[in-house]
């Protein structure tokens, strides 16, 4: 269903056994509207109401260039078009087959508030109007909807429904897509055609409990033999999977070999790498991006940056290339392992400098990349699960024509407030670009950066 998890379409069954097909109210945190712009279309017949104090907070976010500025500016343009008399008394409706949205003024701080809530936080306003609608609509359920587990607590604290905004949350992280799998039994005659021209077979030779989506590897064996390989979805064959090198850099498992294969794939032009710290996900992305830069403009490497305590990079001191270089070290530090595969010398350990000297080769803040032209451009999204799935999508659908674009990151490693394995980018796009001829996706599971790096990653 596309919205929050307690709107149901069915009617409920009470205790006394009767039906209830009531309208549930849902009030509004001014995050779930910085997280998605159109939320207000996402809860089906049942009616919304926004708190005074998120208009205000709202306000503050209108101004500037970044994904929240745009979300708080698209919520108000929402709402000015749906603007009437009517939205401060009882509401407006939404849409055809959706309910009405109302904007609640400010009220005197409840009783049941007033002794362990302080009047001077706006959370506790919203909080406030939450429970004042719950004890004035006492007939239906009042439901406050926050991307704030704290706020979410509060509300459950006193006796207040509460619930995270899920629309875009991927169900199950546990059976999320891996990209590749492990068949066993292969006929003998199968395999042995992986290793004679034109190195394929036909995917019908191997019988299985689900289908092969395109571009998914494969550890194919028997007990005689084993080989990798990647399901052609346009012939419907297995074709063979080599591990080559990328500027110097060698895959040094069978997943880093899948996803260097994709990473170099011109037919492929979404590829997703997901897996713990040390498993090799930007170096590779980083490697293959280099081999196959003669396909391509340019080289692009961003990444999102979530500074400490969410402030803007505007409050650390110094120019603007001071301020990025923390956030864009750890993209450096790829580019120094690759490089220094080669000697000073060697014409490629000098072709990087150069790459970078004539901004073939930029790595940037992703903030710095939008509004560019990305034409014939190979794009590194690193660590995507900052990203919201709304910054997903408007990131991709700039993509012109020639464009590849990767996105790595580790999706239980998240430093965004309001992002959960669930609720990222980067598991949204997972989930939902599966089985697209276009789409390759590799999790990398074991560790290469060294033992006690996996050791550590792996018990700590």
């Amino acid at each position: 269903m596309n919205k929050v998890k307690s709107v149901d379409r069915k009617k409920r069954t009470t205790s006394s056994g009767s039906t209830s097909s009531k309208k549930k109210l849902f009030v509004l945190d001014t995050n779930v509207m910085l997280h998605d712009s159109s939320c207000i279309y996402m809860f089906d017949e049942h009616d919304i109401s926004i708190p005074i104090t998120v208009l205000e907070e709202l306000d503050q976010f209108k101004k500037g260039n970044s994904s929240l500025n745009y979300h708080a500016r698209e919520v108000l343009r929402s709402l000015d078009d749906l603007s009437a008399d009517k939205i401060f008394n009882g509401g407006v409706s939404i849409d055809k087959g959706k309910g009405k949205l109302s904007i609640a003024l400010e009220r005197s701080f409840h009783k049941d508030l007033v002794e362990n809530f302080s009047t001077s936080k706006p959370d506790h306003h919203i909080l406030n109007v939450a429970y004042s609608l719950s004890k004035e609509q006492s007939s239906r359920q009042v439901i406050l909807v926050s991307k704030d587990v704290n706020l979410r607590m509060k509300a459950k604290s006193i006796g207040l429904l509460a619930e995270d905004y899920t629309t875009d949350h991927v169900k199950d992280v546990s059976m999320l897509y891996k990209g590749f799998r492990t068949e066993e039994n292969v006929p003998e005659d199968s395999l042995q055609k992986l290793y004679t021209p034109p190195e394929t077979f036909d995917a019908s030779a191997i019988v299985t409990s689900s289908p092969f989506l395109p571009n998914e590897f494969m550890i194919l064996r028997n007990t005689n033999r084993s080989a990798l390989g990647m399901y052609n979805a346009s012939g419907n064959t297995i074709q063979r999977v080599d591990k080559n090198s990328a500027y110097g850099i060698v895959p040094r498992n069978a997943e880093q070999t899948f996803a260097l294969n994709a990473l170099m794939n011109d037919n492929v032009k979404l590829v997703t790498i997901s897996g713990k710290a040390g498993t090799g996900k930007t170096l590779l992305a980083l490697a293959a991006a280099l081999e196959k830069r003669r396909n391509y403009r340019q080289v692009f490497l961003a990444r999102p940056i979530v500074p400490l305590s969410n402030k803007d990079i505007g409050y650390l001191p110094g120019d603007i290339q001071s301020k990025l270089n923390p956030y864009m070290q750890p993209l450096f530090d790829n580019l120094g392992v690759i490089q220094n595969q080669y000697p000073e010398t060697d014409p490629k350990h000098k072709k990087i400098k150069e790459l970078l000297d004539e901004q073939k080769l930029l790595i940037e803040a992703l903030s710095y990349i939008r509004g560019r032209s990305l034409v014939k451009i190979y794009f590194i999204v690193d660590e995507a699960q900052n990203l919201t799935p709304h910054e997903i999508k408007t990131i991709i659908t700039r993509a012109g024509e020639g464009t590849k674009m990767v996105f790595t990151g580790d999706i239980f490693q998240i430093d965004h407030p309001y992002l959960d394995s669930q609720s990222n980018g980067l598991s949204y796009l997972i989930e939902k670009m599966q089985g697209q001829k276009i789409y390759a996706h590799v999790n990398l599971e074991k560790g290469e950066r060294s033992e006690l790096a996996d050791i550590a990653s792996t018990l700590l």
